[in-house]
């Protein structure tokens, strides 16, 4: 056995570490990056905080209604953009996707 000094990364998580404050991370930016880079989101890409309102509720009425929208829709990754940000919620930070409900 050989002693290989500080964990730096783990199964693809950076451990980064902060021995005065006595915190330790776990980040994910080579993965996030790889996804942005997959779904054509770079640094000319603006971002924007759009809360959802907690008396806000989502109805099927609200649904796409028209056979345009339905096309337009059917060339947008959503479930595949979901799922890589559930990845990276769930491996670190479980904190968010333990989100209890008020």
């Amino acid at each position: 056995m050989k002693d290989l000094g500080e964990a730096k990364k783990v199964l693809g998580m950076e451990i980064e570490r902060d021995r005065k404050g006595g915190k330790v991370s776990l980040t994910q930016k080579w993965y996030l990056k790889r996804v942005l880079k997959k779904f054509n989101i770079n640094s000319d890409t603006t971002s924007v905080s759009t809360p959802l309102a907690s008396h806000f509720k989502l109805k099927s009425a609200t649904s796409l209604t028209s056979i345009e929208e339905r096309e337009y829709m059917t060339h947008i990754p959503y479930a595949s953009v979901i799922s890589s940000l559930m990845y990276a919620i769930v491996c670190t930070r479980s904190d968010l996707s333990q989100v209890s409900q008020c």
